[in-house]
Parts: structure tokens; sequence; C-alpha cells
């Protein structure tokens, strides 16, 4: 995991490749240890990127919640430099969400 163990989806592929080759040598070599040991810590990735990809689309639903709350009073108050800001920031949470959608 990356920093203050938060999950991460780069740290998480690598772990999915690691078991991934563990699992492989230990296919090539009969090793039962080997096996198990790869197909957990590929198990540990995938769950680990599921958990950064969650992280991540809540967040992008936050910014675009936030980004739509700050454009409507924009433009209620006739602030155009925050209803801007508001719908840069709900475009920018919206494609967060759909880059992180769940699978």
């Amino acid at each position: 995991m990356s920093d203050t163990n938060q999950p991460s989806q780069l740290s998480g592929g690598i772990k999915q490749v690691q078991g991934t080759v563990t699992e492989q040598i230990g296919n090539l070599t009969g090793s039962n240890d080997w096996k198990a040991s790869g197909a957990q810590t590929r198990t540990e990735g995938e769950a680990e990127q599921k958990a950064a990809q969650a992280k991540e689309y809540a967040e992008g639903a936050t910014d675009s919640v936030g980004g739509y709350i700050q454009s409507v009073k924009g433009a209620v108050t006739g602030d155009k430099t925050e209803q801007i800001a508001g719908n840069a920031r709900k475009e920018a949470g919206d494609a967060q969400r759909a880059a992180n959608k769940p699978t």
C-alpha cells in the first residue's frame, strides 16, 4: 500500500503481478507453498486495487456534488467566477468517477 496505508491502484497492480509470477514459479517447480503464496499475494493486490478504485470513485462523487452546489451558489448570487469554478470542479469529479467506475 502507499503512504499512510491508503490503498493504491499502482501498488495493487504490482502485487497482482508479483503474485502471478510467484504462482507460476510454483506451477513450474511443483511447489504448493509457492502456488499458495502467489495466489494470496495476487488476491491481496486485486483487493487493494479495487479498494483504491472505490475510494477514488467516492472522491469524484464528492467533488461532483460539491462543484454542483458551488455552481448553483454562484448562479444564485451572480458570482460568475464561483459558478465557473463550480462547473470545473463538477466536471473534474465526473471525470474521476468515470475513470474509476466499478466493473
